[in-house]
């Protein structure tokens, strides 16, 4: 990951707003978060949260800090884990990122759980100056598209809820979102031209259960017939499961597409909905992005 419109931000906690019972905003607020940059959609970010062994300053930050972050003694290396900017008040240097907060499973979610006014972390984010495409943006949907299905876990949420504030009032499509508890339905933004099939899962023993299902269900009426394709298969617990397909500059593989679909969340669950609309309902594998944010009982950079 390039620093060369990338920086390394402190990032001190302003406040602390629990907006459901899973979905955690933490405010982050320094004059140095004034040139915090704001590409949009579901930009990426990495945020480093500090243990009791590894504090943040011993983050690099140089050139180099991936190879030397991956090449630290794990006990000592700060914990790193990836997020979506949810929103960014430059002129307050403020900025706004949404966690889900459940059981302490780590230190992120310790952090999460845990965390108060005046607590920091360092964030690797996009700058002000940055210009041209950004990579950690992956909804790269076509200019034309009839329709666009929004499909994940909570952890794809954030994501989800920054798209459909982002997107025009005349763009159309639909979200399933599968969430751990009912009253997190809240945290979805309403979108005039999106219906959103959003539930609570009911049980760890239900994981998957809904969202596998809804998203077969709306393929059904949003995908035309066509011919299905064969995916390569992909081993979960080794490979990463990660594909936005763009042109060799960056935008949409595609000019049009009758539907778009962007999927994320925990990878054995997105391996499966990429198979279906690709292999089964005949979905152009360059019409769908798919992000395997991470993995069922495994911890994620």
């Amino acid at each position: 990951m390039s620093l060369s419109t990338m920086n390394f931000f402190r990032a001190p906690v302003a406040a602390v707003t629990d907006l459901t019972p899973s979905f955690r905003r933490f405010t982050f607020r320094d004059e140095a978060l004034g040139a915090y940059g704001d590409p949009g959609f579901d930009q990426r970010v990495k945020i480093m949260f500090p243990t009791p062994t590894a504090s943040l300053e011993a983050m690099p930050t140089d050139a180099d800090w991936y190879d030397r972050w991956r090449a630290m003694p794990e006990e000592t290396r700060p914990v790193m884990r990836t997020y979506t900017t949810r929103a960014v008040r430059s002129s307050a240097g403020e900025v706004d990122i949404d966690m889900v907060a459940h059981d302490v499973m780590g230190p992120a979610s310790a952090w999460i759980a845990d965390a108060k006014a005046g607590d920091e972390v360092l964030i690797l984010a996009p700058t002000t100056e940055h210009t041209g495409v950004s990579y950690g943006i992956d909804f790269v949907p076509p200019a034309r598209t009839d329709a666009i299905l929004l499909a994940g876990d909570e952890t794809a949420a954030p994501a989800i809820a920054r798209i459909l504030e982002q997107l025009p009032a005349d763009a159309r499509g639909v979200v399933v979102l599968e969430l751990p508890h009912p009253n997190d339905v809240a945290y979805v933004p309403s979108h005039p031209g999106f219906e959103l099939i959003i539930e609570a899962r009911g049980g760890e023993d239900r994981r998957h259960e809904h969202l596998i299902s809804a998203v077969a269900d709306v393929a059904r009426r949003l995908a035309p017939g066509g011919i299905g394709a064969e995916v390569e298969e992909i081993d979960v617990d080794h490979d990463i499961l990660w594909e936005v397909p763009r042109t060799a500059k960056g935008g949409a593989a595609l000019k049009s597409a009758p539907l778009y679909a962007w999927l994320a969340g925990e990878a054995s669950a997105i391996k499966a909905l990429r198979r279906h609309l690709v292999s089964e309902v005949g979905v152009d594998r360059r019409a769908v992005a798919f992000m395997g944010y991470w993995r069922l009982g495994r911890s994620e950079n």
